[in-house]
C-alpha cells in the first residue's frame, strides 16, 4: 500500500532498467513531447555500453593488437622480446572508452527531455513503482505504460561446493582487472566464455575453459566447432570438455581449485583466477512483480506475449528479461516493437530474423538456417563453401583460417541460411541478411559487383562455386 504522505507522480511512460530498449523508448517518446521517467539502479545505458558489448570489444581489440605484433614471420624480429602487457593501461584504455559513452547517454536524456532517476524501483501496485533513491529518498510513480527493461545478469551457481566462497568472476570483474591472471580458468564455454579465453591468453594469461558440453558452441554445425577448436588449441588454450563441476576450493585471485567429473574419471584443474560464464539470469528478483499482476515464466523471466506485453494491461517487457535473444541488437528490435505497438501498431515478434555474432578471432558469425536445422527439417538445399584462403581479401590481411558456407533453397533460389568463421564475418553476413530480407535469389549476391579488395566480395567467389545438393525432394512432395 501507498502510504497517505506518499505524493505519486504521474506519467506517460515509466520505465525500469536503462538498457537497449528502454532508452530508445525513452529518447523517443520524450522527444515528442511525453512526460517519461527511467529509473536505473547502476548503469546509465544498460550493461552493453558499461559493463559487457562495447567494454568487452574494447579490451579484445588491445588483445588483437598484442597477437598481431607477436606473429612470427610477420615483422622483421619477434615483437614479444619488445614489449609486455600492462594490464592497467588496457583497463584504463577501456575504461575512458565507458567515461564516453556515459557521458553520451546523459547527453541525450538531456536533450530528449525524459527524466533519468538512478535508484531502485519495484512494484507497489498496477502500473505504480516505489523507487528507492541513491541518495536515500524515495519516490513513486505511475505510468499510463510501463516497461520492465531490467536485464539478466551471470549465473554464478551456488549449489556447487565452495562455488560461493571462491568469490569467482563474472564478466563484469573481468573487466576490471589490473592484473594479468596468471591462469585463468573459465567456466562455460559459450559466447562470453570463448571470448575471454582468446582475449586473456593473448593479453598472458594461461587460460583453461572447462564445460559440460562435448563440444564449443554445441549447437552450432561440426564444422563450426572443428574450427572453433582448432583456433583455440593453436593459440594454447586448454579445453575440458564433457566436464561436470563436483566442487570449488580456494579463492579466485590467489589460488583456486576446480573439480570435475569426465565420463566417471575424476579430475582437479587448479589455476589463480576462476571467471564463471556458464549461463543468465534474469532480474526480477526484488521488483515485486506480482504486485502489478505480472506474471513470470519457471525461469524467473517476465512472461510476455508476441507483442511483447506481459500478464498486466498497460505493461510491457523488453530485452533479455522478456527473455528475448541475450544480444543488444535483439533489445533494439525490441524496442521498434513496442514503440509501434504504444503508438496503436501490431508488431509482432514473431518470425524475426535473428543474427549471431561471436567476437573471437576469427569471428564467427551465421543468420538463418545451420545445416543441423536445415537437415533436421528436411529442407532441400544446395550448400555453397569456400575456404578463407579463396578469398583475396584474407591473404592480404594474413589472416585465412575459416570458411564461408551458405545455404541456398534448391527450388526458390532464396538463401536460407548464411555462416562465416573468418575475419570480417560479422560485416559480410549483414550483406546476406539485406538479401534475405528482401527475398533476392543468390545469384543477386553472385552477380553484385563488389569493391576490391574487400571480406564482402568473397560472396562472389562463394556464390560462383560448385554447390554440393543436399536432402534431394521425397517423392511425396
Amino acid at each position: 500500500m501507498v502510504e497517505p504522505q506518499t505524493q505519486i507522480e504521474d506519467y506517460d511512460l515509466v520505465i525500469l532498467g536503462s538498457g537497449a530498449a528502454s532508452k530508445l523508448l525513452a529518447w523517443t517518446f520524450a522527444s515528442s513531447g511525453k512526460k517519461v521517467a527511467v529509473v536505473e539502479r547502476k548503469y546509465v545505458g544498460g550493461a552493453c555500453p558499461n559493463v559487457a558489448c562495447l567494454p568487452s570489444k574494447n579490451v579484445i581489440h588491445t588483445a588483437q593488437v598484442v597477437y598481431d605484433a607477436r606473429r612470427v614471420g610477420v615483422f622483421r624480429s619477434t615483437a614479444s622480446d619488445c614489449f609486455s602487457i600492462e594490464m592497467t593501461r588496457v583497463t584504463d584504455r577501456k575504461r575512458r572508452m565507458v567515461k564516453g559513452l556515459v557521458d553520451a547517454h546523459l547527453a541525450l536524456y538531456s536533450g530528449s527531455g525524459a527524466e533519468l532517476i538512478m535508484g531502485s524501483g519495484k512494484f507497489i501496485a498496477a502500473k505504480t513503482l516505489e523507487v528507492d533513491l541513491n541518495d536515500g529518498t524515495t519516490r513513486v510513480l505511475r505510468g499510463e505504460n510501463v516497461i520492465i527493461g531490467t536485464g539478466t545478469h551471470a549465473k554464478v551457481d551456488g549449489r556447487i561446493p565452495g562455488m560461493l566462497s571462491a568469490k569467482p568472476l563474472t564478466h563484469v570483474e573481468a573487466l576490471e582487472l589490473e592484473q594479468t591472471p596468471e591462469h585463468l580458468v573459465i567456466l562455460g564455454a559459450g559466447y562470453v566464455g570463448l571470448e575471454f579465453a582468446q582475449a586473456m591468453r593473448r593479453l598472458g594469461s594461461k587460460v583453461t575453459v572447462i564445460d559440460h558440453n562435448h563440444h564449443v558452441l554445441h549447437r552450432e554445425d561440426e564444422d563450426v566447432v572443428e574450427g572453433l577448436h582448432s583456433v583455440l588449441k593453436d593459440e594454447g588454450i586448454e579445453l575440458i570438455l564433457n566436464a561436470n563441476i563436483q566442487s570449488v576450493s580456494g579463492t579466485s585471485g590467489d589460488s583456486i581449485q576446480v573439480n570435475v567429473d569426465i565420463s566417471g574419471e575424476p579430475k582437479s584443474i587448479e589455476g589463480t583466477h576462476l571467471l564463471v560464464a556458464a549461463g543468465r539470469l534474469p532480474n526480477t528478483k526484488g521488483i515485486d512483480a506480482e504486485k502489478a499482476g505480472i506474471e513470470l515464466t519457471e525461469g524467473g523471466f517476465v512472461k510476455v506475449d508476441s507483442r511483447l506485453q506481459t500478464t498486466a494491461a498497460g505493461v510491457w517487457a523488453v530485452g533479455e528479461v522478456a527473455g528475448s535473444p541475450q544480444f543488444t541488437h535483439v533489445s533494439v528490435d525490441d524496442f521498434r516493437v513496442v514503440h509501434d505497438n504504444l503508438l496503436g501498431g501490431n508488431h509482432v515478434t514473431t518470425g524475426r530474423q535473428v543474427p549471431f555474432c561471436l567476437f573471437t578471432d576469427p569471428e564467427f558469425a551465421r543468420v538463418g538456417l545451420s545445416e543441423k536445422e536445415a537437415l533436421a527439417t528436411g529442407i532441400d538445399y544446395r550448400l555453397f563453401r569456400i575456404p578463407m584462403a579463396e578469398v583475396l581479401r584474407a591473404q592480404s590481411v594474413m589472416e585465412t583460417r575459416g570458411f564461408i558456407k551458405c545455404l541456398v533453397d534448391s527450388r526458390t533460389d532464396h538463401i536460407l541460411g548464411f555462416a562465416m568463421f573468418g575475419k570480417g564475418a560479422g560485416e559480410v553476413m549483414t550483406c546476406v541478411q539485406i538479401a534475405m530480407l528482401a527475398k533476392l535469389p543468390y545469384t543477386a549476391l553472385r552477380d553484385l559487383m563488389i569493391a576490391h579488395p574487400t571480406f564482402a566480395e568473397s560472396l562472389a567467389s562463394l556464390f560462383s562455386s560448385a554447390p554440393r545438393t543436399v536432402n534431394r525432394p521425397r517423392s511425396d512432395s
